[in-house]
């Protein structure tokens, strides 16, 4: 096997070019001289005989090959990384601390069952929760923050298994307007009422999901304050039905009937950020997790196999 000639502190100075925006960003972002970062890069250039950069004004930017070293070594880096990090945890045994990332329709009560049932196991491991809606969860994984994500989006470049269907229900008020009108609703009568909606967490991309016709929309945060709203007769809204049974059996809350569209579902997906390299701690939390998902169920269905 031939021995590498480019050394991965070589890659790293082309990767900060591209990334920090030019040279003199990359030796801050690196804490090195700029003159250090310019001769990594040349000695790159010079080792493979290709012209990485191209000077556009005063504005280093990728050759057509450039941009295809570029690819291939932010994935070699993130091999590297993730072997040091495979490398750290078997040392250990298990792992100081885990990353998650839950989207915001995972229901609660299963999560916080595990997070107590992993706590009792694993007593040693820190837990680093990140609570996240839409793309967030896409983001956490892409950029390697979290070891295990449960996700509504399985990111390009990654596998997930399916671990349950979150139901939706449109929901108001019994005093609300829409609940006066007699008879079903239509999409028509919904654009003269206020809907609430939850944001995308994610930074990069503003992704919306659902019925958004409402001109009176109103966008929080958290599926907590867009379920007191809609008990306050503020919105209406659809709310997965896990989190508002209790809400709906008190009559607090009341299922529109809806002339179409009366129930929506979403699928969750359990995504490991890299199954080869996770370690025991992870594994035992998505082993719990899945096992958590099967309880509900078979409590859900009287015992019944899910």
């Amino acid at each position: 096997m031939n021995s590498p000639r480019i050394s991965l502190e070589q890659w790293r100075a082309l990767i900060a070019v591209v990334e920090a925006g030019g040279y003199a960003q990359a030796a801050e972002a690196l804490n090195k001289s700029q003159s250090t970062v310019s001769y990594a890069v040349a000695k790159l250039e010079d080792l493979l005989e290709v012209k990485v950069f191209e000077i556009q004004g005063r504005k280093a930017v990728l050759t057509p090959v450039g941009e295809t070293l570029y690819r291939r070594a932010r994935q070699l880096l993130d091999e590297a990384s993730g072997l040091e990090k495979a490398g750290r945890d078997m040392a250990a045994g298990w792992e100081a601390e885990i990353r998650i990332a839950v989207d915001h329709l995972f229901p609660g009560e299963i999560l916080l069952r595990v997070l107590g049932q992993f706590s009792d196991h694993c007593r040693q491991t820190r837990v680093q929760l990140y609570e996240t809606v839409l793309s967030g969860n896409e983001e956490a994984l892409m950029e390697g923050r979290v070891d295990v994500a449960i996700t509504p989006i399985v990111p390009v470049g990654f596998l997930g298994d399916p671990l349950m269907r979150i139901r939706f229900l449109p929901v108001a008020h019994p005093d609300h307007p829409l609940h006066k009108l007699g008879r079903e609703v239509s999409y028509q009568d919904l654009r003269q009422h206020r809907q609430m909606v939850i944001r995308d967490s994610g930074s990069r991309v503003n992704r919306d999901a659902g019925w958004l016709g409402s001109e009176q929309r109103w966008t929080v945060s958290n599926n907590t304050t867009s379920i007191k709203s809609v008990c306050l007769g503020l919105a209406f809204a659809w709310l997965p039905e896990l989190d508002v049974q209790q809400e709906l059996a008190s009559g607090q809350l009341k299922v529109l009937p809806m002339r179409e569209g009366q129930e929506r579902f979403a699928q969750l997906y359990l995504v490991f950020a890299d199954r080869d390299y996770a370690g025991p701690a992870t594994r035992q939390f998505a082993e719990m997790i899945l096992q958590g998902v099967r309880d509900i169920c078979k409590e859900a269905t009287g015992g019944a196999s899910a």
